[in-house]
């Protein structure tokens, strides 16, 4: 990696078909800047639109932080007000809608896989960019917590509309309304992570997961995860709709073909995307 890449504060890096996305910050506990915010929004963008990358590590640089939330000192500041855009990247949080949805997988989510590699603490914003991940793997030293409140703010990243879905409804307002931080152990029993492993097997574990996701059909991979977000609040007539018109898309590939063959034939499926 050249010293330039090094010092680019979000990290965009592919390896085949798996992208990482690593928030590199970690002398400020990977708190959120500006800058950050278009850049994960620009990578998330990249990763959806590039047809050969199928998985996304989602993690932080260091030890110590997944993420921290957004800068107190900059991010915070410029959304309240308190202080005036000084560059490109100040204006372009505040005038171009896409930056705040996209950075934060709300607004405009992707149909491709993200798995987060949650390296330690997990705070405010970084909370909040994890809900908008499909499966999470973290450190057992790790901690989550949303304390917003007690800055005189709200979760404004989608976890006032997601935490309730995702986890049950009175651990969600625990969390949002009392600011209380809970470790690993606790958010793998209440279900908001997948696994608690030790830290130094973090991304192994994630990139097993994303190795794994890329080897299954990206057509069918991609149409679970388009119909699981569009059916969230449907009733079961509407939700069976979606799923019927996601049948019908699938069943039409190569890739539901070569599926069945290639088990028949016990050998591994050659998948093509079509």
């Amino acid at each position: 990696m050249t010293e330039l890449a090094m010092s680019v504060p979000v990290r965009f890096e592919t390896d085949g078909a798996v992208a990482t996305v690593t928030l590199s910050r970690p002398e400020a506990r990977n708190a959120l800047t500006p800058e950050m915010l278009c850049r994960l929004a620009d990578a998330f963008a990249a990763y959806e639109a590039d047809d050969t990358l199928r998985a996304l590590i989602l993690t932080g640089e260091g030890p110590h932080a997944f993420c921290a939330g957004g800068d107190l000192g900059s991010t915070i500041p410029l959304l309240t007000g308190a202080r005036a855009p000084v560059d490109e990247w100040d204006r372009r949080v505040l005038h171009d809608p896409a930056v705040m949805a996209t950075s934060g997988l709300r607004e405009r989510p992707g149909v491709k896989p993200i798995i987060a590699a949650i390296n330690g603490a997990c705070m405010a914003a970084g909370f909040e960019l994890l809900l908008g991940t499909d499966i999470r793997v973290a450190a057992d030293h790790a901690r989550f917590a949303l304390p917003e409140a007690s800055r005189g703010v709200i979760p404004f990243a989608g976890s006032i509309a997601r935490l309730p879905r995702q986890v049950p409804y009175c651990l969600a307002m625990n969390l949002m309304l009392t600011g209380v931080a809970i470790d690993a152990a606790e958010a793998y029993r209440i279900g908001l992570v997948n696994h608690c492993v030790a830290a130094e097997r973090v991304l192994p574990v994630a990139r097993g997961i994303a190795e794994r996701i890329v080897g299954n059909a990206p057509v069918a991979v991609r149409a679970i995860k388009r119909v699981a977000i569009a059916a969230s609040g449907l009733t079961l007539t509407g939700a069976y709709l979606l799923e019927d018109e996601a049948r019908a898309e699938v069943l039409a590939t190569d890739d539901a073909k070569e599926g069945p063959r290639a088990f028949m034939e016990k050998r591994p499926p050659k998948y093509q995307g079509r």
